[in-house]
């Protein structure tokens, strides 16, 4: 065992119970849409009534709220089939009409151009190709539509490696090599993954300053942001250099450019 992986071990926990995975289990529907408010307080205005493609709808709650609470026609979206069987289980559980409510593992080309809201939440630091997924949103978009894109902690924020489950200490993906930190995440969750991206559900290493090119390439155009900083000092968001290892939260409501 190399000194590294030494020191990374002694600063490191078992984490408690199933650690990260008891997430989906732990939101009720009543507060599904916790998170998407508090990134966008004015949701109801952009949402109510309209058509929407939930991205990476995981087990659902957030699409059957979305639902019930303003009456939107949801598409929700997710390449996990388990996680697919969950979340039309639970759609059945709330009593959600497949009329209002669809879980799909891809869109179908009649949605492209029809869509009011396209929304991924906490979803776009894990795409695999998160350039094609944006440019599939916007084919989606009819010519009045947004998107909106919530995530975080970006890549180098403070637990921007999203090993908090074992590791308190902040930056362990700056301070530590990849092989350092997943041969000692492997202690903890034997899934055998060896880079970040063979993580459950994979990371991408998201930047802001990556998130922000990718939206200029992708024929779309940031109409709103609002980037959340490590305890409340937003005004770092604003530091040129600083800002990538102090911004927590990336909040962006997105138009086509053209």
């Amino acid at each position: 065992m190399g000194i590294r992986e030494r020191i990374l071990l002694s600063i490191s926990r078992a984490p408690e119970g199933d650690g990260l995975r008891q997430a989906d289990s732990a939101i009720s529907i009543d507060h599904a849409l916790d998170d998407l408010k508090w990134a966008f307080p004015n949701l109801g205005a952009l949402v109510s009534g309209k058509r929407v493609v939930d991205f990476g709808c995981g087990v659902g709650l957030q699409s059957i709220a979305l639902v019930r609470e303003f009456g939107c026609s949801v598409v929700g979206v997710d390449s996990n089939g388990a996680t697919l069987e969950k979340a039309k289980g639970n759609a059945k559980v709330h009593n959600v009409s497949s009329d209002d409510l669809s879980f799909v593992p891809s869109l179908s080309p009649d949605l492209l151009g029809s869509i009011d809201v396209v929304i991924s939440q906490n979803s776009f630091e894990h795409f695999a190709d998160p350039a094609s997924v944006l440019e599939e949103m916007g084919r989606l978009l009819n010519d009045l539509g947004i998107v909106l894109i919530s995530f975080g902690p970006p890549w180098l924020a403070p637990y921007g490696s999203h090993m908090r489950f074992f590791c308190k200490v902040p930056w362990i993906n700056v301070l530590f090599p990849e092989e350092v930190v997943m041969k000692v995440r492997n202690r903890y969750r034997n899934d055998g993954a060896v880079r970040y991206e063979d993580v459950e559900s994979g990371l991408n290493k998201m930047t802001v300053a990556k998130f922000e090119a990718l939206v200029s390439s992708c024929n779309l155009k940031i109409t709103h942001r609002d980037y959340e900083c490590v305890k409340g000092i937003n005004a770092l968001a604003k530091a040129p250099l600083l800002r990538e290892f102090f911004i927590s939260n990336v909040a962006a409501v997105l138009s086509k450019s053209g």
